[in-house]
């Protein structure tokens, strides 16, 4: 892609954007910048993929093609006033921050900008996440499709209206911390029956890594999955049967409430 690619904010999810296109090999080294506060932090990643480094976000925005604001939601107030007379007319503006709108980049930057917002997760850092896009009335399918194989660097890529982003958190970009849960407890009751807490860590992960890659594979619902694991009379219905008693199911669909109730106070409009 002959595109250039700046970005605000060094932190976890700017780090697998970078490694994600740069090991692709789909943007070049010399395409790319990042700036951040912490100058050892941007001296390391440029060490490591050889990009380029500033701690002037105007210098960032004036290089852009692509200009992806890895910032919190809090900062984007400051990064928006100091960058509006350097974001050129034909920038691609993305925000991957929960709670920003594209009315929010639109009223800040102006109504002519072209904005794509997404909501990617924390499993991009081993090239395996999970993207939401959606854009604004001024992007080109083109662009669009150059934000898409970005995403896709690392990971896979769904575009949804934007009327259903804020709901996005809670099944994808949170999400991640409740299957950590889930796997720290499946390894708590393998250890309390004597597994070393390795191999129980280990057999529990993969375990989900597994079932996750059938239901993407398969296409098949995750309940007909579930009931060819479960051999009548056997120890695996007798599980699924004490899960259903302590509202397993139910505990987790009211997480999901409670993180998209969040997600929609926290929106900047």
């Amino acid at each position: 892609m002959n595109k250039k690619v700046g970005i605000i904010g060094c932190g976890n999810m700017a780090s697998a954007i970078i490694g994600g296109i740069i090991q692709s090999k789909l943007i070049s080294p010399e395409n790319v910048i990042v700036s951040d506060r912490d100058y050892a932090k941007l001296e390391l990643i440029s060490k490591k993929y050889g990009i380029k480094i500033t701690k002037d976000n105007t210098e960032v925005a004036n290089f852009s093609d692509i200009l992806i604001l890895a910032v919190k939601p809090y900062i984007h107030d400051v990064i928006l006033e100091e960058i509006k007379n350097n974001v050129k007319s034909d920038t691609v503006v993305v925000t991957i921050a929960a709670g920003i709108d594209i009315n929010y980049i639109e009223t800040k930057l102006g109504q002519t900008v072209k904005v794509i917002r997404t909501m990617p997760n924390t499993p991009a850092l081993v090239r395996q996440g999970m993207s939401a896009l959606c854009a604004n009335k001024n992007v080109t399918n083109k662009e669009l499709e150059n934000a898409v194989k970005i995403f896709e660097s690392f990971g896979k890529v769904e575009i949804i209206d934007e009327k259903l982003m804020d709901f996005i958190p809670a099944i994808s970009g949170s999400s991640p911390a409740y299957v950590f849960m889930f796997i720290e407890a499946l390894a708590d009751g393998g250890v309390a029956s004597g597994v070393p807490r390795d191999k129980a860590y280990k057999m529990a992960a993969q375990a989900v890594l597994g079932a996750a890659q059938m239901v993407l594979e398969t296409g098949k619902h995750p309940g007909e999955l579930k009931d060819m694991v479960c051999t009548p009379g056997g120890t695996t219905i007798e599980a699924v049967s004490s899960l259903e008693r302590n509202n397993f199911r139910g505990a987790v669909i009211e997480a999901v409430k409670a993180c998209n109730d969040k997600a929609v106070s926290m929106l900047k409009k």
